[in-house]
């Protein structure tokens, strides 16, 4: 029976079994997509990366799927990737490039287990109606707090709502109303001005994530969201923090900055420790043409 390696590895949190957990498989480039898909079915976490030479001479290649569908990118994955193969050798530490779905994007690894990920290019939409996006997490207006909603990210979108800080803890996905809105992945969020910190909880109930742990996509999107809300300067770096996690019982802390020219966010950073927890082998799942 052929077997491939994997790591167990938990991404933004420098305790093991907090953070988010991640699965990254090793030498996949001898598997088709829908093996990669029953493997991250298998594994049943928020993402699987799996690890194959780069095709565009960048230093890796990564794959990532969550339980139901393959990503462009996502960012825990990226992080727990980088860090991971530097780890076992294959690669040095310092600056790494993944390519991605979303292009080729740079990565800083550190040698106390931590790395840095640059988004790719900003971007950010208008104004959404807060109502459905409450609807869909089960709080009401009385919990909303804004500046407006949006649609922002770097690489990946997410929708931004921000709500008062009693809030948080009693957002609950509602699926059926979620559908219902054609809400995708929503951050729910409290943001604290005077620490630059927001307490969020992100769901994905579209992608057989009902609720994510530590989230560096939407890390990465909130950046852009606060320069378009005039919450950091336009101008010049700003850096946040996000907690996340605590819900769930898997405390996380994702470092980021933002990056903004002339009002408009140019760039966002998050970085973040790993952690390895578990490592062994998983068979092959049978090719389905």
């Amino acid at each position: 029976m052929k077997t491939l390696a994997y790591e167990i590895v938990d991404v933004f949190t420098d305790r093991p079994f907090t953070g988010n957990p991640l699965a990254v498989v090793l030498g996949a480039d001898g598997l088709a997509k829908d093996q990669m898909q029953a493997l991250a079915r298998e594994f049943n976490l928020s993402e699987t990366v799996f690890i194959l030479p780069s095709t565009a001479g960048a230093t890796y290649r990564a794959r990532i799927f969550t339980p139901v569908e393959e990503l462009p990118f996502a960012g825990h994955p990226s992080v727990g990737a980088a860090v991971t193969i530097t780890r076992l050798g294959l690669a040095a530490v310092g600056p790494v490039v993944q390519e991605c779905g979303a292009g080729l994007l740079p990565i800083e690894v550190y040698g106390d287990g931590r790395a840095t990920l640059t988004g790719g290019q900003p971007t950010v939409g208008g104004e959404i109606d807060p109502g459905p996006l409450l609807a869909s997490v089960g709080l009401s207006t009385e919990d909303y707090a804004g500046p407006a909603p949006r649609l922002a990210g770097c690489g990946l979108e997410w929708t931004y709502l921000p709500v008062r800080p009693e809030a948080v803890a009693r957002a609950a996905i509602d699926a059926s109303a979620a559908r219902a809105h054609g809400v995708g992945g929503v951050s729910v969020f409290a943001w604290d001005s005077g620490a630059s910190t927001a307490h969020a909880r992100v769901f994905v109930p579209g992608l057989g994530v009902p609720e994510d742990p530590a989230t560096g996509s939407a890390a990465l999107g909130l950046g852009v969201w606060l320069v378009a809300s005039g919450l950091v300067p336009g101008e010049g770096e700003s850096a946040y923090t996000i907690k996340q996690g605590a819900e769930l019982h898997r405390p996380s802390t994702l470092d980021c900055t933002v990056t903004a020219g002339s009002g408009v966010a140019v760039r966002a950073t998050v970085s973040g420790h790993v952690v390895p927890v578990a490592k062994g082998e998983i068979a092959v799942p049978p090719f389905v043409g």
